[in-house]
């Protein structure tokens, strides 16, 4: 037996933390420690699905939650909108979220919500459209999956079989581990969850290394980076397995009709349960005295007490923006300061004057960069659109009156750095737009040609409605430094084990969402807000 140090267990206990269901006994001992709820009034910055969630959890419970949100609707990046009077209603985010067997299941039934949702299984995981041919991924179909790689690769068919096992097995372990309550003899844990502990510290790269050898058949397997936002060298191979496991397992699922009908559905349990949200609200300071917060400052002067304020905001605002420059420990703000934020997107959305569904084979198809994964992540960054990977949802194959008889909507979307669009910052913020909007339209095209060319022929003779996002239109709607979409990336020094802790340095303030633990991510930002409701109530009754 290896010898088993205190950095082992510490390693064990935060790769476990974030799977971990709640402890409704611990929940009810704390809750009886506290005295009236009354006297714990809760600040939410931000709802997005973490806030929104943590808040939905306090309500329930009888706590006064009070939400602040920036936007005059729920959700963050879980929204949509309508263009052209309300023909079109456009998704915002949302392409396929593991929703059955799963975390998110078992926290939509906790709130009360899940069966106020229609939750419709999509027709695939996705497509893939690789130089070397397309890939589709079955749902709840592993063994599928496999035949389809093989019969493109068909010499390395045992190390398809053996990664694709080994990504399940790892979520298997992570499940299991869940299901005993977090529980575990640590002498013997490498042994118990054996696969868990071997992929804690690789990268998928090194991963999928062990398993395969073509340079093409890797980069199809990791086809699924850019729901993580970093390519197969920097991503974690623990999280990159647990997350993708689910989908291959459990399959892939889209709300209907949109993921703005989840964000309402969370926001109405808040107020039904007593608690309220201020749309249209900005918080500018968090209250803190004697190392522990007193409640948030809004943009006007007004001020809201509070025992506990969780932010659903980008950490850097919160630290750097919000808290007084003494609240919190210098090291801990050089530590924030070794993480990025993580990668944003170009978005067009598409209105058509046709029905398409029976003229497109799947309603996910991702074009791969020929560049290959790692040089086309690079391209992506660097905001060479001509290049760089890209994705495809036609969600008029999802279900039927997805769009209003004769008409489809689309989605087209590229990853891209914050770097290209930075030039445009002060200008955009100054309201001179000029050079933005060329930039942007000039972008708009060439992904609309791409799309023509490689997946939809035809595309641009029957486009009705437009529209587009750059990453600072994300920062504008969601405040997210730099218009990140997960938050944090998920690096080898901040993912799943190693990931910031939602517990922060000043008493009383917590991260729920993206920023913190365990990330961004329909799943990671819900259960986000879980394991901060469970944190603030052993703060209070512990």
């Amino acid at each position: 037996m290896r010898q088993f140090t205190r950095r082992s267990f510490l390693t064990i206990s935060a790769m476990t933390a974030a799977g971990i269901a709640l402890d409704w006994k611990k929940i009810s001992a704390w809750a009886a420690n506290m005295g009236p709820k009354q006297d714990y009034p809760t600040v939410i910055i931000g709802a997005g699905l973490g806030g929104l969630c943590c808040g939905a959890y306090l309500a329930k419970q009888g706590f006064p939650v009070t939400v602040v949100e920036q936007h005059d609707v729920p959700g963050g990046y879980a929204t949509s909108f309508d263009r052209a009077s309300g023909k079109f209603t456009f998704e915002v985010s949302l392409h396929g979220v593991t929703a059955k067997n799963n975390a998110v299941e078992r926290i939509l039934k906790n709130l009360g919500v899940y069966d106020r949702l229609e939750i419709v299984e999509l027709p695939e995981v996705y497509c893939l459209k690789t130089p070397g041919g397309v890939i589709t991924v079955p749902q709840k179909d592993p063994e599928g999956y496999v035949l389809n790689l093989a019969s493109l690769y068909p010499k390395e068919e045992d190390g398809i079989r053996g990664f694709v096992n080994e990504m399940i097995g790892i979520a298997d372990e992570a499940e299991l581990l869940h299901q005993r309550g977090g529980k575990f003899f640590k002498p013997i844990f490498p042994l118990q969850y054996r696969k868990m502990w071997n992929a804690r510290n690789k990268t998928l790269s090194e991963m999928l290394d062990e398993y395969v050898q073509t340079p093409a058949l890797k980069d199809a397997l990791s086809g699924l980076w850019g729901y993580y936002g970093l390519p197969p060298s920097k991503l974690s191979a623990f999280y990159y397995s647990v997350a993708t496991g689910g989908y291959l397992k459990n399959g892939s699922c889209y709300i209907r009709q949109r993921s703005q009908d989840l964000s309402n559905a969370l926001a109405d349990m808040i107020e039904a349960s007593g608690g309220k949200i201020h749309y249209g609200r900005q918080v500018t300071k968090i209250l803190v005295r004697d190392q522990e917060v007193k409640g948030v400052e809004l943009a006007g002067g007004s001020v809201l007490p509070a025992k506990g304020v969780v932010s659903n905001a980008s950490a850097i605002n919160t630290f750097e923006q919000m808290l007084p420059p003494d609240a919190v420990p210098e090291d801990y703000l050089e530590k924030l300061k070794t993480y990025k934020p993580s990668i944003s997107c170009f978005i067009v959305w598409l209105g058509l004057n046709q029905e398409i569904k029976d003229k497109v084979p799947c309603c996910g198809c991702y074009v791969s960069s020929a560049l290959g994964v790692e040089k086309g992540y690079q391209a992506c960054i660097n905001g060479d659109i001509e290049n760089g990977a890209f994705g495809v949802s036609v969600y008029d194959k999802i279900f039927e009156g997805y769009s209003i008889a004769g008409t489809s909507t689309l989605m087209l979307l590229f990853l891209c750095g914050y770097g290209p669009w930075k030039k445009f910052e002060a200008d955009y913020q100054a309201g001179r737009k000029e050079a933005y909007y060329k930039e942007k339209d000039r972008w708009t095209e060439i992904l609309i040609r791409r799309a023509d060319e490689m997946v939809i022929p035809g595309l641009s003779s029957i486009i009705e409605e437009k529209e587009a996002a750059t990453p600072l239109t994300n920062r504008r709607f969601t405040g997210n430094t730099e218009g990140a979409i997960y938050g944090f990336e998920q690096s080898m020094d901040n993912a799943y084990m190693n990931r910031i802790s939602n517990e922060t340095p000043v008493k009383g303030l917590y991260l729920a969402g993206a920023w913190g633990n365990p990330g961004g991510g329909y799943e990671g930002v819900m259960r986000s807000g879980e394991i901060t409701f469970q944190m603030l109530m052993e703060y209070w009754g512990g």
